[in-house]
Formats: structure tokens, C-alpha cells, sequence
């Protein structure tokens, strides 16, 4: 597939690098795990013209992603706001680990033995969660903010976990300052999570995948178990899976949308279809979905995810200062 613009930004992939690579080269001399530590006047800001651009720490998945690294990378990415994953706040916290898992290819044998192993440590993260304080929870919420840094979702994903374990789940995010958890699409989640969260005053927060291409496929009913229920729209997997504008979802739904994840992708009718790209040779429409929000002032918490396959002489850390600064361009 040979590069393209990405006409909705007007932003081409070699013209948002060139504008980012002597920020990308400062950033790279920084030693991780050092970022914390710098004596500066000046903490992050990821709110370009009104609206507030974050991440989600899927994003360094290919990296050291424990919770100071993480917040390391937000400070030197300039990055003010993030959507934590579950397992990162919780090993902050102490949770007993699971066993690592064995490869693919591992005899049944091993695999049987992991299994049994992953159920006995699944008992003890229960029982861990139900009588874990908020102390670690207060302390990380602290070193956040004392960055610059605020967590506004946590996804516990805990849709199958216990009730005590999903009132732990809407505790421990109020605690870290998040207004909401956030758990994969599904009606039984919807179902479910929406009554706790409505019991904690707080959202149950929703991502789509690929689900809007399925026939018969609606946001309303998911919205519909609970008023505090909330999506976290994916206009990335949804112009993969439908090639339908995602501002047609957001104008109509912007008051029950807390967040959205970005991405660059192809649509369903290009070739390839539906495939990640650097932001800049996809063709999701971002610019447009950016200032739509920017021109309503709708409070919609805008987060980075990035998916392609970072290039070889890159890391996650380079790329996603290169998205930040790609939004940047399009709203400042």
C-alpha cells in the first residue's frame, strides 16, 4: 500500500514527523525512569485548544510499564491526563502475581500445570482485592498528580469479577481520582456494571471493538441498562469495522461518550482494510473528529492507543510523542 495523507488532517506522516523529530531526539536523551526526578517549573499539558488529549498506558505495552515508568513517559511526552489499566495500579498496590504463562507451543502438560497454578493464584487476588486498602491507592494518586499527571479512567475490566470485588473496583478508581472504570462492550457487562456504578456515583465506561460491523449492532441498547452508563467510542475499530464517519456516532451520542481511544486505520473498503497504521498514512478521518469536539466543547477525554507496529528503529515512547504532537498540530 503505497503512503497517504491523511486529507481529513491535512497531515502527512513525513510532515508531522518532520515537525516532531528535534522534540523526539531531546526526549530519547532522557533516561528512563528519570523523568520524575527533573527539576522543572513546567508539568505536562495535553490540552490543546480546549480539549484534553491523554493516553492509555496499553500504549507502552511493548515497554516497561510499571506504574512510576509510566508516569516517566506521560511527563516526558507531555502527556496531562491517562486511562490506567487495572494490572498496572494493582501491582503499584501489591497484588499477588499470577504464574507467568508458558509459550504457545508448550507441552498439554505444562499448560494443564499453569492452569491449575493461575487458579490458585485468581483466589488470592479475590481474596486480596476484598481486603486491600486504599493506602497504596491515595500514595499513587499523590505521585501522579504531584507530576502533573491526573487518571481519569482505570480499567479494572471487572465485568466477571465478584460483587465485593467490583465494589473494590469503583473504590479504589474513586480513590486514584478516575470518574469511571471502563470494561469491554457486552450486555451482560452493560447490565451488570451499570448498577454499581450507580451505587458509587461514578461511570461504567464501555470500548467497542469491532462490534459497531455487526448487523443489527446498536450503542443504545448498551446505554440503555444504566444512565450512568458511558461509552469509551473506539473511532478507530469503528471506521475499520463500518467505514462509516465516526462523527455521526459522536454528534449523536456525545453526552453519553466520556472518552474517546485514537487510532489511524483504514476503513472496511480500502485495501488493505482495517489495518493500524502510522498516524498519517490510515485514513481515519482524526482531524475532523478533533475539532468537532473542539468546536462544541463537548468535555470528551481524547486518549491515545497506539496499535501499528512501531518501526524498528523506534520505540512506543518516540511514537506516541509523534501522536501528541500530531493532535497538537491539528487543534492549537
Amino acid at each position: 500500500m503505497s503512503k497517504k495523507t491523511n486529507t481529513k488532517s491535512g497531515l502527512s506522516r513525513r510532515k508531522f514527523i518532520g515537525t516532531t523529530a528535534t522534540a523526539a531526539a531531546a526526549f530519547s536523551m532522557i533516561p528512563a525512569g528519570f523523568a520524575s526526578a527533573l527539576v522543572s517549573p513546567r508539568k505536562p499539558n495535553s490540552r490543546f485548544g480546549g480539549v484534553q488529549i491523554g493516553a492509555i498506558t496499553y500504549s507502552w505495552r511493548s515497554m516497561p510499564s510499571t506504574a512510576q515508568d509510566i508516569l516517566d513517559y506521560c511527563v516526558e511526552a507531555g502527556i496531562s491526563s491517562i486511562e490506567l489499566m487495572g494490572n498496572v495500579v494493582e501491582e503499584f498496590a501489591g497484588i499477588p502475581p499470577m504464574p507467568p504463562r508458558p509459550p504457545r507451543e508448550a507441552h498439554e502438560n505444562e499448560q494443564a500445570l499453569y492452569r491449575q497454578k493461575a487458579e490458585v493464584a485468581q483466589s488470592k487476588q479475590r481474596n486480596w482485592r476484598l481486603s486491600a486498602s486504599m493506602k497504596k491507592y491515595v500514595e499513587l494518586r499523590k505521585m501522579f498528580n504531584a507530576a502533573g499527571v491526573n487518571i481519569h479512567i482505570v480499567k479494572f475490566s471487572p465485568a466477571k469479577w465478584s460483587e465485593g470485588e467490583i465494589d473494590y473496583a469503583f473504590k479504589a478508581a474513586k480513590t486514584l481520582g478516575a470518574k469511571g472504570i471502563s470494561n469491554e462492550i457486552g450486555h451482560e457487562a452493560c447490565a451488570r456494571l451499570g448498577k454499581f456504578a450507580e451505587r458509587h456515583n461514578m461511570y461504567a465506561i464501555f470500548h467497542n471493538h469491532l462490534q459497531p460491523g455487526e448487523p443489527g449492532f446498536s450503542f443504545d441498547e448498551f446505554l440503555s441498562y444504566s444512565s450512568k452508563n458511558m461509552l469509551n467510542f473506539d473511532v478507530g475499530h469503528y471506521w475499520g469495522a463500518t467505514g462509516k464517519h465516526p462523527n455521526e456516532v459522536i454528534e449523536k451520542f456525545h453526552n453519553r461518550i466520556f472518552s474517546l481511544h485514537l487510532k489511524d486505520k483504514t476503513g472496511k473498503n480500502t485495501n488493505p482494510a482495517n489495518t493500524n497504521m502510522p498516524w498519517g498514512e490510515g485514513d481515519t478521518p482524526i482531524a475532523d473528529i478533533l475539532q468537532l469536539i473542539q468546536k462544541n466543547k463537548w468535555p470528551i477525554y481524547c486518549d491515545i492507543e497506539l496499535e501499528y507496529p512501531v518501526p524498528e528503529d523506534s520505540n512506543a515512547q518516540k511514537e506516541i510523542i509523534n501522536c501528541v504532537e500530531y493532535c497538537k498540530n491539528i487543534l492549537a
